[in-house]
């Protein structure tokens, strides 16, 4: 079965909530994203491999065994993957600046308790919880 580029891996989908692409999306992590795709997905994040087999719950080895087999990444590890590039296109939006929003995912948030927003990617619940504090910041409320 000869596997083709994803819509949402080419880049063409920038409306999250559009019911459409919510199907696209479930397709997608049911089929499982390509290594290539998930590469043309991230290109521009500052993620380590170190980073991402945390995030995704692997190994590094593992990660490599991706990399190097072309293979496509599981379901669990697909819709984690589509959590994340969510919640960044999100975070982006809110802070209106890609540096900006990349400086603040690094940096210990004191309305969370001093944790570094990056560091809670490996869970849907920090995924959330990250989620929620930009949606605080969108609104205008810091604390």
């Amino acid at each position: 079965m000869k596997r083709t580029t994803s819509r949402i891996a080419n880049g063409e989908f920038n409306d999250w909530d559009d019911e459409s692409q919510k199907f696209d999306m479930i397709k997608l992590v049911r089929e499982g994203i390509a290594y290539d795709d998930f590469l043309k997905f991230f290109r521009n994040e500052p993620f380590t491999d170190k980073e991402w087999a945390n995030y995704l719950g692997i190994s590094s080895r593992t990660l490599d065994r991706y990399r190097n087999g072309r293979k496509n990444f599981p379901a669990k590890q697909s819709e984690r993957i589509i959590e994340i590039k969510r919640l960044l296109n999100y975070g982006e939006s809110v802070f209106e600046d890609y540096d900006n929003f990349m400086e603040w995912l690094e940096t210990k948030n004191i309305p969370m308790g001093g944790i570094v927003p990056k560091n809670l990617l490996d869970t849907t619940l920090g995924i959330n919880m990250v989620q929620d504090q930009l949606g605080r910041i969108e609104q205008g409320i810091l604390a």
